[in-house]
């Protein structure tokens, strides 16, 4: 199925690996003219080689720190010029740490705060002038299926992806009209290192190991394992792709039925 996004132009943060990689890596094998960025520079060059390898297309790296408000406007800014324009972005970031609500500090709300809903904030403000420009614009925000149905022990979590999706669905009523799509995905567990961590502070907590906390969770999907990061990169490019021209504050939960409520 040609998804018509050969030469368009795409913007993916936290991209060095996990599902940002994934994505970059699909969306290059489209035909995308793909920017991708993470803060750590080694990391970053590594996965654009192996993409490049993958596809045949070599991706600009572009390292920064987008949770800092100076930081994204510049990664957005890189991006467009050395691509001429933009009209694809994905907004994504590793997690909070995992804690309860009396071991944290009101720092700990305020990082959390910076990379879970701030980030979104800035890197769409800085990109919306170029996405403008495109005949083909489409913006995705990762965030986690937490922000329906809360997860023990990431309250951080839990609350503030809440609030990107509240974004996004505002977004896509407040800039329908120029032509410009918002959408969110939602991925529950799937096999990320962030989320290897998370398994291994489950197995701390409960006296067991990593393998069984992941046997325990994977037994909350409708086919009894977690997800892979390619099948969550899938999910995206469909939503960025043209193809998917009248989806717009769509909450795209990706989770193997993990998630329970009808609505």
């Amino acid at each position: 199925m040609d998804l018509k996004l050969n030469g368009l132009r795409a913007l993916i943060t936290g991209a060095s690996r996990g599902l940002g990689y994934a994505t970059a890596q699909k969306l290059a094998a489209e035909g995308v003219l793909v920017a991708i960025n993470s803060r750590n520079e080694e990391n970053l060059k590594q996965a654009a080689l192996q993409i490049e390898q993958q596809t045949g297309v070599k991706p600009l790296t572009i390292a920064g720190d987008v949770t800092q408000p100076e930081g994204a406007a510049q990664v957005v800014q890189q991006a467009i010029d050395a691509l001429g324009g933009l009209d694809l972005l994905t907004t994504n970031a590793g997690g909070p740490p995992p804690a309860r609500f009396e071991e944290i500090d009101d720092q700990l709300w305020q990082n959390a705060f910076e990379l879970c809903l701030m980030m979104h904030v800035r890197l769409i403000r800085a990109a919306l002038p170029a996405l403008r420009q495109s005949k083909a614009a489409s913006v995705v925000t990762f965030t986690s299926y937490s922000a329906k149905q809360p997860i023990p022990n990431l309250i951080l979590s839990n609350t503030l992806r809440a609030g990107v999706l509240g974004l996004t669905k505002s977004l896509s009523q407040e800039y329908g009209t120029e032509g410009i799509r918002f959408n969110s995905v939602l991925p529950a567990w799937i096999e990320t290192e962030r989320v290897i961590a998370l398994m291994k502070n489950r197995a701390q907590i409960n006296q067991t190991s990593v393998e069984i906390e992941i046997q325990k969770q994977s037994q909350q999907s409708v086919f009894g394992r977690m997800g892979t990061a390619e099948e969550l990169a899938n999910a995206v490019v469909f939503l960025l792709s043209p193809l998917s021209s009248y989806i717009t504050g769509v909450m795209l939960t990706v989770d193997g039925g993990m998630y329970k409520a009808l609505y």
